[in-house]
């Protein structure tokens, strides 16, 4: 079994109510893989992406007159006939798709200004609409990684251009990605102070999912055992990670791998027993002043 489907059946063996993906992940492999497992476990929620695509499907949108020569050389497409082809795609592959992220669109612009990027993204968000409005997803958002720190987009602004997308009806807008770590802790903090991006993203319903939660297995490298204790004493240097992002206010799902069903199981008693926001903001600021 590869290691993709030995993550998910970890997780979903394990209670996980959501499985993120892409149709990127695991060489392109990924969709394929899960959907004998979402057969297993037909209460899970879903959530896939659009936007980046590899090699060999880039081909195949050529060869099907989706993208041109030069559109494919990125690797990466928010053209709403794009989105549309691969979206259908992934529904074939998984067999149900819950919520389709926007996947980093700020990846996209690179060389526009910002109207011309919110105006990908709208093209993108109508796609998204057509296959929500039919009852085949059931909703979309973004996940980003540098989006909303580096100002190409505000959650304000993917709200209106939602609802811009939608045109008369009530948009599907539903959810929001973002790295939430000890690293990128920038959302830990404004949500304790009572705002930023996740705030806002709870304030107008959307689901909220904190991705890269180790970053990237980097963080796990910082973990002392001083930290670890300062966090919660007992806990694993990765639990103790996932503890603190998990316990950022406004969010939802944090977004984790396990290879073993121990190592999940101690991530899941961890973020069973949250920290307080007193005793999450005593961590931040003690990095701080590190």
């Amino acid at each position: 079994m590869r290691a993709v489907s030995q993550a998910a059946r970890t997780a979903l063996g394990a209670g996980s109510p959501w499985v993120d993906t892409a149709p990127n992940y695991a060489h392109g492999r990924a969709h394929e893989e899960l959907r004998p497992l979402l057969r297993e476990y037909p209460t899970v929620r879903v959530a896939t992406k659009a936007g980046f695509f590899t090699e060999e499907q880039g081909r195949t949108a050529l060869t099907e007159g989706v993208l041109t020569r030069y559109e494919t050389a990125s690797r990466h497409s928010l053209e709403r006939g794009f989105i549309r082809w691969q979206t259908e795609r992934s529904l074939a592959a998984l067999g149900r798709v819950d919520l389709v992220f926007v996947h980093n669109p700020e990846h996209h612009g690179h060389g526009l200004d910002r109207a011309a990027l919110h105006w990908r993204v709208r093209e993108a968000f109508a796609a998204l609409e057509e296959f929500a409005h039919a009852g085949r997803i059931g909703g979309y958002g973004v996940a980003t990684w540098s989006g909303l720190t580096s100002g190409a987009f505000s959650v304000p602004e993917l709200l209106a251009l939602a609802r811009q997308a939608a045109g008369s009806a009530e948009h599907h807008f539903a959810g929001l990605q973002m790295p939430v770590s000890l690293i990128m802790d920038a959302p830990i903090t404004q949500a304790l102070n009572g705002g930023g991006p996740l705030v806002q993203a709870k304030d107008a319903g959307l689901i909220t999912f904190g991705s890269a939660p180790l970053h990237g297995g980097a963080l796990l490298e910082a973990m002392t055992p001083e930290l670890v204790n300062f966090i919660r004493p007992g806990l694993s240097a990765a639990a103790a990670a996932l503890l603190a992002a998990g316990s950022c206010p406004g969010l939802d799902v944090v977004l984790t791998s396990a290879s073993t069903r121990e190592h999940w199981d101690d991530a899941a008693k961890a973020l069973a027993a949250p920290l307080t926001a007193q005793e999450l903001r005593r961590v931040t600021d003690e990095l701080a002043g590190e």
